[in-house]
């Protein structure tokens, strides 16, 4: 029979405003990785962050809109609307500018929740041209409790096609239900964030805490106290260093020279566009 799991790091996370860091790339990040960054928002209704154009290179950003919708713009000039429950997928590559906002609710929504997680592209694609993909809620597979964002869970596999071996799922329990998660055979590294409710798990008790589990391959169970909503993530190893810029996430030096430098290009672009001040 196999030894439980148990947690070796948990962490309420640092909140600023409407966000909580949840995990960085110089912190959990390096235990976790691919997944390096994780913020969660929480804002008033009719507020919320806005983010004017800001770079990256060498990641892909995630965010996942609970409740509300939000409008997308990268430096090409595509722009989206992803309703609440669909996802803003952006492959950064080379570099890329972006900005997004909540979409006023009418009438306004009571509270804002959602997250973005970051995950370190290998070197394969860390050079990449730069792309972006949106899902809308009905287009994100589930199975039973399980939404899936990324990767798989039983017959439920994303639509988008990542670089890595991973899973990253939402889960909603309700209060008292169990839930077994077997990571695949190759995945060494998972994680859970508790967003609401009571979850017990490896013989603790998460209330809006991120609990990093010991590398190996067992399962892990989950039981909810009340109605739970939680983050699952697990992954086979990264094995390439995190090298950090201001925007950006690469593997080498070489590699963030090259982001930064095409960073810098698109931004001149942009001014001259008149959508930088």
């Amino acid at each position: 029979m196999p030894t439980p799991r148990s947690i070796t790091t948990r962490t309420p996370g640092r909140r600023h405003g409407p966000i909580t860091r949840l995990m960085s790339p110089g912190d959990i990040g390096q235990l976790t990785k691919p997944f390096i960054f994780l913020d969660y928002v929480e804002a008033p209704g009719g507020g919320g962050p806005n983010f004017g154009f800001h770079p990256h290179s060498g990641i892909v950003t995630l965010t996942y809109p609970l409740s509300f919708d939000i409008q997308h713009e990268i430096s090409s000039g595509q722009v989206d609307v992803v309703r609440q429950g669909g996802i803003e997928w952006m492959a950064a590559g080379r570099g890329i500018w972006h900005r997004a906002q909540p979409v006023p609710a009418d009438p306004p929504t009571q509270t804002l929740q959602g997250f973005q997680i970051w995950f370190a592209l290998p070197p394969s694609h860390e050079l990449a041209p730069a792309s972006a993909l949106f899902l809308q809620p009905e287009q994100v597979p589930t199975a039973g409790p399980v939404r899936v964002l990324l990767g798989a869970y039983g017959d439920a596999v994303s639509p988008i096609a990542a670089p890595w071996d991973l899973n990253y799922l939402w889960i909603n329990l309700k209060d008292g239900e169990r839930w077994h998660y077997q990571p695949p055979a190759t995945h060494q590294a998972a994680w859970a964030f508790a967003q609401r409710g009571r979850l017990h798990v490896a013989g603790a008790q998460l209330v809006r805490e991120l609990a990093v589990f010991e590398d190996g391959n067992a399962g892990l169970d989950f039981q909810a106290e009340g109605d739970c909503a939680f983050l699952l993530g697990s992954a086979a190893p990264h094995a390439h260093d995190l090298v950090l810029g201001p925007y950006s996430v690469h593997s080498s030096s070489d590699a963030l020279a090259a982001g930064v430098r095409h960073i810098a290009e698109l931004g001149q672009q942009l001014q001259q566009q008149g959508k930088l001040r």
